[in-house]
């Protein structure tokens, strides 16, 4: 059933209300990421000297465009675990147009939905992204006293955190905060797998790009079908 509704979300992505969701999305993404790249190669060559002076070598040039590679690369590999809050924060900013496009397709004899105070929304979004953020700093400790459970870690961890705020907030737009807290609790195991199932290629670079909206969609159908039953 998860799976169904994930894939009802990617037969959708030929949807022009979807396209332009995503085009909005992939450049928050790519331009927080770049930011973060561009931040950190600039911090590395303030604290990095141009030349560095080493007993019995003597005067080394190199030392600045090796960090800043190493820099580079390392922004490269931490984008895996930066593309899990920039998924959260991406909820409470395109959760509304995803859902709208997802419901206008599958689901025309639906009502509009009420608008959701946007503080409100706001304030779920950077409470979550501050979760999310102390969880994966801890874990990413954790990590190197696991091996190679790491990844296993990261998913589950991170499949959790992601499918308790894609699916709070996609009910929420429909049925209010508390009525959401019901639906999640009586379906945390298959909430929890869905979102391991959006954490998991989130891991993939590239493909990462594409997971925020498709999450979106599919906690989208994933409300709906648990809220008839």
């Amino acid at each position: 059933m998860i799976l169904d509704d994930f894939f009802r979300s990617v037969g959708q992505m030929s949807d022009p209300r979807f396209r332009s969701v995503l085009m909005k999305g992939l450049a928050l993404t790519i331009g927080l990421l770049i930011a973060v790249t561009v931040a950190m190669t600039w911090l590395v060559g303030f604290l990095v000297p141009d030349t560095l002076s080493l007993p019995f070598i003597g005067d080394v040039s190199w030392v600045d465009g090796l960090a800043w590679w190493a820099s580079f690369l390392l922004m490269i590999v931490l984008s895996v675990v930066l593309m899990v809050p920039v998924a959260g924060a991406f909820t409470g900013i395109f959760l509304d147009d995803v859902a709208d496009a997802v419901e206008a397709r599958h689901y025309p004899e639906l009502p509009p939905a009420p608008d959701v105070p946007m503080v409100e929304t706001i304030r779920d979004s950077l409470g979550f992204l501050g979760v999310i953020l102390g969880v994966n700093l801890i874990a990413l400790i954790l990590f190197f006293f696991v091996g190679p459970l790491a990844p296993i870690l990261f998913w589950a961890v991170n499949g959790y955190l992601l499918g308790r705020e894609y699916f709070q907030l996609a009910a929420m737009r429909r049925v209010g905060r508390a009525e959401a807290n019901r639906l999640r609790s009586r379906n945390n195991v298959q909430i929890w797998l869905a979102g391991t199932l959006m954490a998991i290629p989130l891991s993939i670079p590239l493909v990462n790009l594409l997971i925020p909206i498709l999450g979106a969609a599919t906690f989208t159908h994933l409300f709906h079908r648990v809220s008839r039953r």
